[in-house]
């Protein structure tokens, strides 16, 4: 009977050409904050705030195993909206035909001068060209617009929410999402507790997650998940009781464990193939947490009345893993080698060669197989090898830094 039982349990974790496994946290065990995510065909894009300078990209095709694939901008293409500063918490998202990143440039303390913008690509890989800004704190009367969210409705109307810890507004864009409607104003619909904004949409309700509390102290941050609901997008956004989240009420979503401090600003909440939703979110490691905001993920169940829920609200140890079918393999996607990335594989024209290192020195060498140097030279953080000048067939990368090397093969197709 008990060998029966087992069998049957193996048969149902297998079901539909899935594997249930079980997976770790953190997924991506270094610093990057405010994770935002999008799916396109079988591959997760993953980006955050540049702790990894220029807006890191990473790559997933079981939302477990992530690989990094460079950044969003160059030192050359950089935002210039506000001066200095950095660039935080971007928020992907497709629009039309091109992959849409809104973004935040601020300092600390730099409330009235911060502001949103937004750049564009092709391809969820980037290079990402800058559009300029949308608004300036100065300029929209909301002191420190930061944390953009985007959302479209089933009309096609598109909005911008935002705001940290100075309320949480929204206001309607253009139709490319590039700007401001014209005469659109501005609508409050949250007050001081949060920041972060992400708004779900689920069984009629819409659901505004935020993060209250000190996001970045380490140890001692107290940021958390909290999230109100509404059948409007504009609100009224209530908690269990009715109350009102412009009177900063909230239902607790997840908050610090022994293993985790400080986890919140979230991510869009993804599914995998079996319609499962996950959820990710920054953290601090407590036995590691001069290492940053990691990144955890973890699974939403809706209870039965309509809310979101994460199990015994704190950072999962492990659990079990997002289930997919063949789209789980990763064998396509490049390893991190001794912190360095060349990507693609397969080129035509050009591949791009990428320290996990901020901004770090090093030299590079394209070598045929018969060991002559083709090209060569010498990058700080990310390059863009040209090679339609180099004839089709197999090469080897050399990358040397102060932190490893490594050598990886590229093909050079016609």
């Amino acid at each position: 009977m008990k060998t029966t039982i087992m069998t049957l349990a193996l048969a149902l974790l297998s079901v539909g050409g899935y594997a249930q496994t079980q997976y770790s946290n953190p997924v991506i065990n270094r610093s990057l904050p405010d994770p935002t995510i999008i799916r396109v065909d079988n591959m997760f894009y993953l980006y955050a705030t540049e702790d990894i300078r220029n807006v890191p990209i990473y790559a997933s095709r079981n939302l477990i195993k992530w690989s990094y694939l460079g950044t969003c901008f160059t030192e050359a293409s950089r935002p210039q909206m506000v001066p200095g500063g950095g660039i935080w918490a971007p928020d992907i998202n497709k629009i039309g035909d091109y992959y849409v990143l809104y973004y935040s440039k601020s300092t600390w303390g730099g409330e009235w001068e911060c502001g949103i913008g937004v750049a564009v690509a092709r391809s969820p890989r980037g290079p990402f060209v800058d559009k300029g800004k949308l608004f300036i704190s100065n300029e929209i009367g909301v002191q420190n617009s930061i944390d953009p969210f985007f959302i479209e409705e089933e009309d096609g109307r598109k909005y911008l929410f935002w705001g940290s810890f100075r309320g949480i507004y929204g206001i309607e864009l253009s139709d490319d999402g590039l700007s401001v409607k014209p005469g659109a104003e501005k609508q409050q619909i949250a007050g001081t507790y949060t920041e972060a904004t992400y708004i779900h949409k689920h069984d009629g309700y819409y659901y505004l997650i935020g993060s209250a509390g000190t996001c970045c102290e380490g140890i001692n941050s107290t940021y958390r998940l909290v999230v109100a609901r509404s059948k409007d997008l504009f609100g009224p956004y209530v908690d269990k009781t009715g109350q009102r989240a412009l009177d900063n009420h909230f239902v607790q979503l997840l908050g610090k464990s022994t293993r985790v401090v400080g986890p919140g600003h979230c991510s869009e909440i993804v599914q995998d193939d079996a319609g499962q939703d996950w959820i990710f979110y920054h953290g601090f490691d407590a036995s590691d947490p001069d290492a940053g905001r990691k990144v955890y993920m973890d699974r939403i169940i809706w209870d039965a009345t309509g809310w979101p829920t994460i199990s015994h609200r704190i950072p999962s140890v492990t659990a079990d893993a997002p289930l997919f079918g063949e789209a789980a393999s990763v064998d396509e996607l490049p390893e991190e080698a001794e912190g360095f990335v060349v990507r693609p594989r397969s080129v035509r024209d050009s591949f791009v060669i990428s320290s996990t290192s901020d901004r770090l020195p090093f030299r590079w060498q394209l070598v045929d197989l018969h060991g002559k140097v083709v090209k060569k030279g010498k990058a700080q953080q990310q390059v863009y090898v040209k090679v339609n000048d180099v004839p089709e067939g197999m090469y080897i990368v050399n990358i040397k830094g102060k932190k490893g090397q490594t050598s990886q093969k590229i093909m050079r197709k016609p």
